[in-house]
């Protein structure tokens, strides 16, 4: 990949202008050492470290390894005697158990219908209820806690199920307004007409003036959901908002770019993304 200078966008290997701002993008060279690829005025490899001015591979100091220098001076020369000694830990203090709240029963009233556990366990939890509070008509006469309401009118926005949204692209013929919805999941789209070659995804063969177009003339790819579109013929070309373009490049597709396969904007596409 060839990172743009001057927006950080990363292009495809063989660019010449950053796709994102058109940037000319500088040249790369192969690293001697590891294969990487590598812009051509840099110093070193980002790959294994190779200086690319005098030909050696750069040695990592001792703290860039992950080793402190004291450390690794005092293992040098202690050897394996050198052995660190590791204290004993103390250990934690045990739990306190919580104490009830003494006179909770009283203060509430013998009458209220609340029974107070005697003690607060790990595996039960006892919430109090005052008698005058809302949540009090939500249990019966004799204690027990009502049970909910079945009815689904009464089932809140939180138990409404959440649905996902998947974006649908779409490519909208300029000539007849007709829409080709764009297949999901496929990648490379192959636009063209019929062929023994590759099949189109996107067939223009039934549009007027098909015939400028060719056979395979274009590609849409898509990567997560940016979707770009290169040129594969050089004959007939492939125009984006009015400009040609370059074979080997790709163009980043952003709701309403236009696009015309072949010269003369006759078979004319506008992007399109819900």
């Amino acid at each position: 990949m060839i990172v743009c200078p001057n927006c950080e966008h990363a292009n495809p290997e063989g660019a010449l202008h950053c796709e994102n701002c058109s940037t000319p993008l500088p040249s790369v060279i192969n690293c001697p050492s590891c294969g990487a690829s590598v812009q051509s005025d840099a110093s070193f490899c980002g790959q294994c470290g190779f200086d690319l001015r005098s030909g050696t591979v750069a040695q990592a100091p001792p703290s860039a390894a992950g080793l402190d220098p004291a450390m690794a001076e005092v293992g040098a020369e202690g050897g394996e005697d050198n052995e660190i000694e590791i204290p004993e830990l103390m250990p934690p203090d045990p739990l306190v158990s919580p104490e009830p709240i003494a006179g909770l029963e009283s203060s509430l009233g013998a009458d209220s219908g609340v029974t107070v556990p005697e003690g607060p366990t790990l595996n039960e939890s006892a919430a109090v209820v005052p008698p005058d509070s809302p949540d009090a008509a939500s249990s019966a006469p004799d204690g027990t806690a009502a049970q909910p309401s079945t009815d689904p009118g009464n089932s809140g926005a939180g138990h409404m199920a959440t649905q996902l949204q998947v974006s649908q692209s779409r490519l909208i013929h300029l000539q007849t307004n007709t829409t080709l919805e764009l297949p999901p999941n496929v990648s490379p789209l192959h636009i063209g007409k019929p062929n023994d070659r590759i099949p189109p995804d996107v067939d223009v063969s039934g549009f007027p003036n098909s015939e400028i177009v060719s056979r395979v003339h274009a590609d849409i790819r898509v990567e997560g959901d940016i979707y770009y579109i290169e040129d594969v013929n050089r004959s007939n070309g492939t125009y984006i908002n009015n400009l040609p373009l370059p074979p080997g490049n790709r163009h980043r597709l952003r709701p309403g770019d236009r696009i015309a396969l072949g010269k003369g904007d006759k078979v004319t596409f506008i992007f399109q993304t819900s």
